[in-house]
């Protein structure tokens, strides 16, 4: 199915439809209120909202390696890949908007900025257990590379391979 997908920057209007959303998709996504949003924003490379025939559809960010961001999820793959990989610290779609393509579309243009690093690099929760995500994922080529935390929260730590030649 072709759905028309657009990425935009977010806009102050934006704020109740990306928090509402990213609390309702918690734990598949981290708690943020709106004071961590900006600061992730001011982070980010991008913190976009994903619109659907100019409805909003969901929300995603990204980061570039190199920023004081405190996941300890982006650190691990900071230590292990340096200046080598793209960051994807959550996206989430409303749930009107899945299973049509949103999230293939959303990470065609993602993965085609990642290339410049080499990897996409991202995580999903396998305690407790994401299998939509962990299927999606893995349909378009990523691979575990690690896992943190415990036996009540625990995710897979995952990285795409983009690097041409």
């Amino acid at each position: 199915m072709s759905t028309p997908v657009r990425l935009r920057p977010l806009e102050p209007a934006d704020w109740p439809l990306v928090l509402e959303l990213n609390a309702a998709e918690v734990p598949r996504v981290a708690p943020m209120d709106q004071d961590r949003a900006e600061w992730i924003r001011a982070l980010s490379d991008r913190f976009d909202v994903i619109e659907v025939d100019g409805e909003f559809a969901g929300s995603v960010v990204t980061l570039r390696p190199g920023t004081a961001y405190d996941s300890k999820n982006y650190r691990w793959f900071s230590e292990r890949y340096g200046e080598r990989f793209y960051y994807l610290d959550r996206v989430a779609v409303a749930s009107g908007f899945r299973r049509r393509g949103v999230a293939a579309a959303v990470y065609d243009e993602l993965e085609a900025v990642a290339a410049a690093y080499d990897r996409m690099t991202l995580e999903v929760n396998v305690i407790p257990r994401n299998e939509p995500s962990l299927t999606f994922h893995s349909g378009r080529g990523y691979v575990e590379v690690g896992q943190l935390g415990d036996d009540s929260y625990r995710v897979s730590l995952m990285a795409k391979e983009l690097a041409q030649g």
